[in-house]
């Protein structure tokens, strides 16, 4: 259940969605060949050498790469958040006025608003985002989720017509080139963030007998948690019509007009909105904890930025990453569409946290070799295949990403490319290798002690 809750919303759904039934296929095509060597790799990993990804880069290849790897988790949230967060504008949208929902602005303001709202709850302490984030995935997910499914399945049973055609010659996408598939990449996003619970490992009884056969059950939970609601969607709305953005709320919408309880509509979009929320809170102080960690540990961070607050939150990268968010937020009232803003976001962060990937997979092989008799809780079996298969899969995926999709119509190819680009090397690549080059002996503590406070 830990790995269910840590991989994707239901905002993730739209954008597979506009494929109709191969949507299954392209779901259960990345589980297999990214989401499951990710999952069983990241906990032979975690049993071997602790610290998380910086620690297994590091030993497995060097101290700048560690450093490039947990820099891209940290830095992928940057593009990840107004992704999510403009989901949420899109579904709030439906409790003021739905037309808002491709308003530029108005997704403009509740990103900067909501992000800033959520750094004050997170400058609180752990104590109070564990409390606000603990019941996310069930609130935000899960039951609107199932209610979602059971609405498009009655819609079905009353003899309605699905949007999109549900027969066996629909079960690939139609190929017209690697345009017409590249929304495969929002899957490989919706898997990330799964090596986070690899560190429960050996709190197993039997992990090399338990850990597999829970992953194989988690991955058949995210499969159906995630596909069935993708299928509602897609069965009740045309492709042509759906939202990046607001395409969960486009097909409640639909459904509780359609069976008379469109006094529904606003409780959906706020249990949907607040589940979202909780999400983000429940990482917003994770990746900057682990980045403050190491760039105080091995003197990667000037001497600002490894101060804390008085409840231990390193408010002031918090702050540093708000200030990017929010030029970033103030794109959206500029570029022409709020669905191909929110893509194109939620695509540099992919691009961003696959490096990552790349560098773990690398790391896993690189340290069985060298350290085999390395004390392990947990050995993947087949780790040569895995890592193979994932790193390949990671590099595929990043490939595609800087490929337009066909729903973008007419978009330049070079013009589209070089704007992931541009993200990608500004905002994953560069901030680390500068860092790595003109950090100064003074930026490491000359004692092991907690932060100093602000």
């Amino acid at each position: 259940m830990m790995t269910v809750g840590s991989v994707g919303y239901l905002g993730s759904a739209p954008a597979l969605s506009v494929y109709g039934l191969a949507s299954v296929f392209l779901y259960v095509l990345p589980a297999l060949v990214f989401l499951l060597p990710v999952s069983l790799v990241a906990a032979e990993l975690a049993s071997g050498w602790p610290g998380g990804v910086y620690n297994w880069v590091r030993e497995g290849i060097s101290a700048p790469m560690g450093l490039l790897a947990v820099w891209c988790e940290f830095a992928q949230t940057i593009f990840y958040y107004p992704a999510l967060l403009a989901y949420v504008a899109g579904t709030l949208a439906y409790v003021i006025d739905p037309g808002l929902a491709g308003n530029g602005v108005y997704n403009a303001a509740i990103i900067i608003v909501l992000f800033w709202g959520g750094v004050l709850v997170c400058s609180r302490g752990a104590a109070v985002v564990a409390a606000l984030s603990s019941s996310g995935t069930i609130i935000g997910t899960l039951i609107p989720g199932a209610i979602l499914v059971a609405l498009g399945v009655a819609y079905l049973l009353q003899g309605n017509h699905s949007a999109a055609p549900m027969t066996a010659h629909h079960l690939l996408p139609a190929w017209t080139g690697l345009g017409s598939i590249v929304l495969i990449v929002n899957s490989f996003f919706t898997y990330a963030g799964v090596e986070v619970n690899a560190v429960h490992v050996d709190e197993l009884r039997n992990p090399g007998r338990e850990y597999p056969k829970s992953i194989f059950l988690a991955i058949a939970l995210v499969l159906a948690v995630f596909i069935l609601p993708t299928l509602a969607i897609s069965w009740v709305i045309p492709a042509h019509q759906i939202s990046f953005t607001a395409g969960v709320m486009q097909a409640f919408n639909s459904l509780l007009m359609h069976f008379g309880v469109a006094f529904g509509v606003p409780l959906i979009a706020i249990a949907l909105a607040v589940g979202a929320l909780a999400g983000m809170i429940s990482w917003l102080d994770g990746p900057s904890e682990g980045l403050l960690r190491i760039g105080r540990e091995q003197g990667f961070l000037p001497p600002y930025f490894q101060r804390v607050n008085g409840h231990g939150i390193e408010v002031r990268i918090l702050a540093a990453q708000g200030a990017v968010i929010t030029v970033i937020a103030l794109l959206y009232a500029f570029l022409p569409s709020v669905s191909h803003a929110y893509w194109i976001f939620a695509a540099m962060a992919t691009q961003v946290y696959l490096i990552m990937y790349v560098l773990m997979f690398i790391a896993a092989v690189r340290l069985r070799r060298s350290r085999p008799d390395q004390q392990r809780g947990y050995r993947a079996p087949a780790l040569g295949l895995l890592c193979l298969a994932g790193g390949v899969s990671s590099v595929a995926a990043l490939v595609i990403g800087f490929i337009p999709p066909a729903q973008f119509g007419h978009a330049n190819p070079l013009t589209y490319a070089a704007l992931i680009l541009a993200g990608l090397l500004a905002i994953g690549v560069l901030p680390p290798l500068l860092l790595d080059r003109f950090r100064k002996p003074e930026w490491k503590p000359a004692s092991s002690g907690p932060p100093a406070q602000s």
